[in-house]
């Protein structure tokens, strides 16, 4: 699969870092003083999300149809989109089998890696049926598609409904980040997809008390903190704001100034281009490894010129990918 210079430039610096970690004897920075940092590849760069809801005809309501098709991945790749992060498993009735559709995950699949885009399978695990999640995730681990594999796992830890005791509810999560961990090996990044630090810390300290940062940081490769600003108003409504202080936080939490980092802002159907400027700044002097908007359906194609600068100011020299002539109005449709 082809690799883009930023993502090529990480896992390069990534693997430096391991190797001087195991020569002096001691975790590289970065690994909450327990392993070496893994390379963060598929994390790197520009991402756009797709969920079931999205691509999977049996999500669709009555005369319903999908927005989004493996067809719509060149279009990605086109807009300047380096990751697909696609929701293949979900525990739901609607998806009896452990993948949400085979076929149609495959071929997103294989024509991402066609298209030079690596692709990141994520997973909402409800917590309350930790063998229903695992078979699940075991079931993303182990998937092919004519040869294809997906580059790395992601956690989407957001249920707090189904285990009101948080400290049960804090065990379970970390007992399937390990497991998460053991199916992949060492060598594939895990990533996790959380609940901005602000929100949990200071809109509503009662949303999910004591989340275990350290505990899962020995697995978790990639902290991916959903900066939704558009659910926020005052001086958390300036995405800046929200997703500076959320890594900030994070980053204190888990005891590492240098986590690896890929903040989702959003949402993205009421963000505007002075919300992107403003998102695209934290996402440059926080140092993050990669940026994405929630979700890739509703974002307009005249916001990813923008997006896929990364906060880099103009004057500085960067990649240009032309956006095709048949992306319309939004990038999704």
């Amino acid at each position: 699969m082809l690799r883009s210079p930023r993502r090529l430039l990480a896992g390069l610096v990534a693997s430096v870092l391991a190797v001087l970690a195991s020569a002096v004897g001691v975790a590289a920075p970065g690994s909450a003083g327990t392993t070496a940092r893994r390379d963060p590849g598929p994390f790197v760069g520009l991402g756009a999300w797709v969920d079931a809801f999205d691509y999977a005809p049996a999500f669709q309501g009555e005369g319903g149809t999908v927005s989004v098709t493996p067809d719509t991945v060149g279009d990605m790749a086109a807009l300047g989109v380096e990751t697909l992060y696609l929701q293949a498993a979900m525990n739901d009735a609607r998806s009896p089998e452990k993948i949400v559709d085979t076929r149609l995950v495959g071929e997103f699949l294989r024509r991402a890696h066609r298209e030079g885009m690596a692709v990141v399978a994520w997973y909402y695990p409800t917590l309350d049926d930790p063998a229903a999640d695992r078979a699940h995730l075991e079931a993303l681990a182990d998937f092919t598609y004519r040869g294809q594999r997906f580059d790395a796992l992601a956690l989407d830890i957001e249920a707090i409904q189904t285990i009101k005791d948080v400290d049960e509810r804090n065990d379970v999560v970390v007992k399937l980040a390990k497991q998460t961990r053991a199916m992949v090996g060492d060598e594939q990044p895990v990533g996790a997809a959380v609940y901005p630090a602000v929100q949990a810390e200071v809109v509503n300290p009662a949303l999910w008390p004591r989340f275990p940062y350290k505990r899962l940081a020995k697995d978790i490769d990639v902290w991916m903190p959903m900066a939704y600003w558009t659910f926020r108003d005052g001086q958390y409504r300036d995405p800046y704001a929200y997703t500076q202080e959320s890594i900030d936080r994070l980053r204190r939490n888990v005891d590492d100034r240098r986590a690896m980092v890929h903040p989702i802002g959003g949402l993205a159907a009421e963000s505007s281009p002075q919300d992107y400027d403003a998102f695209l700044r934290s996402v440059r002097d926080s140092r993050a490894v990669g940026w994405s908007m929630y979700d890739y359906n509703t974002t307009f194609s005249s916001a990813w010129p923008q997006l896929r600068t990364g906060g880099v100011p103009p004057t500085t020299t960067t990649t240009t990918t032309t956006v095709r002539s048949t992306a319309t109005t939004r990038a999704g449709g």
